[in-house]
């Protein structure tokens, strides 16, 4: 990973090297990173340590800005103008629908180790303090009388994760198979008592509003709001088999070629792998790709048993076909429980 990560970085600085020999001056740059509900207060952090990082390379001050909102309603507001230089989104489809409009490389997942995803997360479940409802696994969730709170597939990158995490779990049931995890699945919907926007919307319906029995969640977001409202109020319960969530990041190469950001992009990327970058992912409870800060943090990160989406559904483009366009899997068991 070091020597990867070194041959990538060392890319871009050189780059920059000639790049700030050209200008007398260094005049100072925007930049923006449109991304998912979640990941507001990392980017904040790590937008001043890169921040920091690039003027002292460069001599240029950057004015860092953020956007943040369910990741496919993101990914729609760039394809319909919103002037990313970089997106760091839920899921890999959703970059592919920027993909489509000409303004991110096709082949942007090979430009960065892992596919262009530099740390990962899970799908765990967030209950009351004492588990008064005795949530263990999902089969637990499709019980009557259990209210759950969990975003709209529809407009989130989080809830496509959740409700495959459930299909996969009904899948690897004895005899499990596809009218069974449909089945199953749908139950578990209809015990969904509110289904917000987005991650974080859910999560002050579930924490601060008090609604629900139950939050279907990232392990980051989890155990971030477990640390800031206290471990007092809230237990976070890790299923039996959860899908393994893999977070993708691309240059939007169209606009950061033509804010002149096209370097201070790929460095901002590369040094999300970096041991820096990957040391704040962990921080904020993102599990990192890095082996040596993973086994550093090991203590906050339960081994989990997780399948991916490629394993189980053959990837992205067939999940999102099958599952999320209009009339798809999901819209059919939804419309059924009204």
């Amino acid at each position: 990973m070091k020597t990867q990560f070194k041959a990538l970085f060392s890319a871009a600085l050189i780059a920059v090297g000639v790049a700030s020999t050209s200008t007398v001056q260094a005049a100072d740059k925007e930049f923006l990173n449109v991304s998912y509900d979640a990941t507001r207060e990392f980017y904040t952090e790590f937008n001043q340590s890169y921040g920091s990082y690039w003027k002292s390379r460069t001599g240029q001050t950057v004015n860092f800005k953020q956007s943040h909102g369910g990741s496919g309603k993101q990914a729609r507001s760039v394809v319909d103008g919103l002037k990313a230089d970089v997106v760091t989104l839920a899921l890999a489809n959703d970059i592919e629908e920027i993909v489509k409009s000409g303004q991110i490389k096709a082949n942007w997942q090979k430009e960065f180790p892992h596919n262009s995803a530099p740390y990962t997360s899970t799908i765990v479940f967030m209950v009351r303090k004492g588990n008064p409802k005795g949530i263990k696994d999902w089969k637990d969730l499709t019980k009557s009388g259990v209210e759950i709170i969990t975003p709209n597939p529809k407009t989130g990158g989080l809830p496509r994760w959740v409700y495959l995490s459930a299909w996969g779990y009904a899948l690897k049931q004895p005899g499990g198979n596809e009218a069974q995890a449909k089945d199953f699945v749908g139950k578990m919907y209809h015990n969904v008592k509110v289904m917000d926007s987005a991650a974080r919307a859910s999560m002050t319906t579930f924490a601060e509003r008090g609604i629900g029995d139950v939050l279907l969640t990232w392990e980051n977001e989890a155990l971030i709001t477990q640390k800031t409202l206290g471990n007092n109020k809230f237990d976070i319960i890790y299923p039996s088999i959860s899908i393994l969530t893999e977070p993708s990041v691309a240059i939007v190469s169209k606009n950061a070629d033509k804010n002149g950001n096209k370097w201070l992009a790929k460095g901002y990327i590369n040094y999300l792998y970096s041991p820096i970058g990957q040391e704040m992912a962990a921080k904020h409870f993102y599990r990192p790709r890095n082996a040596e800060v993973l086994a550093k943090y090991k203590a906050q990160f339960p081994t989990l048993k997780t399948f991916t989406i490629d394993e189980v559904f053959g990837g992205w483009s067939k999940a999102q076909q099958t599952h999320f366009v209009n009339g798809g899997v999901f819209d059919q068991i939804y419309n059924s429980k009204r």
